[in-house]
């Protein structure tokens, strides 16, 4: 039996749905605080929503996609 059976079997590791209900929380790499959502970026960045409104002159030109300060990618809202 392999080892992901066996765990399935004796129910030692967590099922789908009890990994998607578990809370992931963010650290804004701005102010540091911990949020449920931050804006993030391929590369590990994250910024909570009022620092990217209070740095959004410097991120965005277009109000559709804004780029991250660590690697330069551009990276959608989803408002679009």
């Amino acid at each position: 039996m392999s080892k992901k059976a066996a765990n399935t079997a004796t129910g030692a590791g967590a099922s789908r749905r009890e990994k998607r209900r578990q809370k992931r929380v963010k650290v804004c790499h701005c102010c540091g605080g911990e949020f449920m959502f931050c804006w993030q970026c391929r590369c590990g960045f994250a910024i909570c929503q009022a620092c990217m409104y209070e740095n959004q002159w410097g991120m965005t030109c277009n109000g559709i996609t804004w780029d991250c300060p660590d690697c330069g990618q551009q990276n959608g809202y989803g408002n679009q």
